[in-house]
């Protein structure tokens, strides 16, 4: 992997909004304040047979089936070994107190699997959120997906590789999708994380977003923090300037100074100051789900 790919885990330590302050990802999850208005309204509703095949729901608390709400797929990352749902409820209420029912799947992870089983999970995921949402305020024709760091690429590869979708049997469902400081283009696979994840795989470059990249796209948002050191910059911007150069609708945002971790925790009300990072994906959604 180059220095675009490299992965941290995702219960690898969360950049507060300070720079002496540090705070791990199942504190900010368990103690740190939250958006009010927000409710659980489903917990690990299944969308295959395997454990880690669910995903739970939130929604505002007014969502009615009467008045649907467009609907977000939330993918974390870990590295595509590690990282869990139950972690992830904090940036899920941020999501849904936007306006959105958000779902948040569990996905089958390394060594247990490798490439390509956690993308068609992501795929599969969404998909079963689209045929349920509905029973809880969300409008399934007005789905978006998105996601942070290994979670972008699943997003971006269900969303840019029509076969994942149309395997599903739901090729036009995703209509914008959001990625946050995602790898988008990492060969040589020359890390752990990549060798594990997708070194079996014998076309290295059919494991890479931007080999899918295509005019006919949904439109894409892609975030990341000029001071990640862990997925460069770069790789937003390769994927952005390509999609522009095939004539597809793509929005680049960078945020001076901030970290990989920095991106995702700004979602936190407690670091939400430090960049508008959710005003901006909640505003693209918004724009482009109606």
């Amino acid at each position: 992997m180059t220095r675009r790919g490299l992965l941290l885990p995702a219960l690898g330590a969360i950049v507060a909004a300070t720079a002496a302050a540090c705070s791990p990802l199942g504190v900010l999850n368990a103690v740190a304040p939250r958006d009010p208005g927000v409710r659980r309204v489903a917990r690990d509703l299944p969308y295959g047979s395997e454990a880690r095949q669910t995903f739970d729901v939130f929604a505002p608390a007014g969502a009615t089936p009467a008045t649907p709400l467009p609907v977000l797929v939330f993918f974390y990352g870990g590295g595509w070994d590690s990282g869990s749902k139950d972690l992830y409820g904090w940036a899920a209420q941020a999501l849904a107190a936007q306006g959105f029912v958000v779902a948040v799947p569990d996905y089958r992870l390394v060594p247990e699997v490798h490439f390509p089983t956690f993308v068609e999970d992501a795929a599969a995921a969404t998909a079963r959120v689209a045929e349920v949402v509905g029973a809880y305020g969300g409008d399934p024709a007005r789905l978006g997906v998105l996601d942070h760091s290994a979670g972008a690429h699943l997003a971006m590869m269900i969303t840019l590789d029509r076969r994942y979708m149309a395997a599903v049997g739901q090729p036009d469902r995703i209509k914008a999708a959001a990625g946050l400081a995602g790898p988008y283009e990492f060969l040589p696979f020359d890390v752990p994380a990549s060798v594990n994840a997708f070194g079996q795989w014998p076309e290295p470059r059919e494991t890479q977003p931007l080999t899918y990249a295509r005019a006919d796209a949904p439109p894409l948002w892609l975030g990341h923090g000029t001071a990640d050191v862990t997925v460069h910059d770069e790789d937003s911007i390769l994927l952005d300037a390509k999609m522009r150069e095939l004539g597809g609708r793509s929005e680049l945002n960078l945020y001076p100074g901030l970290s990989h971790e920095d991106l995702i925790a700004t979602f936190a009300p407690l670091f939400r100051k430090k960049a508008p990072v959710l005003a901006d994906v909640s505003g693209f959604f918004h724009r482009v789900l109606g």
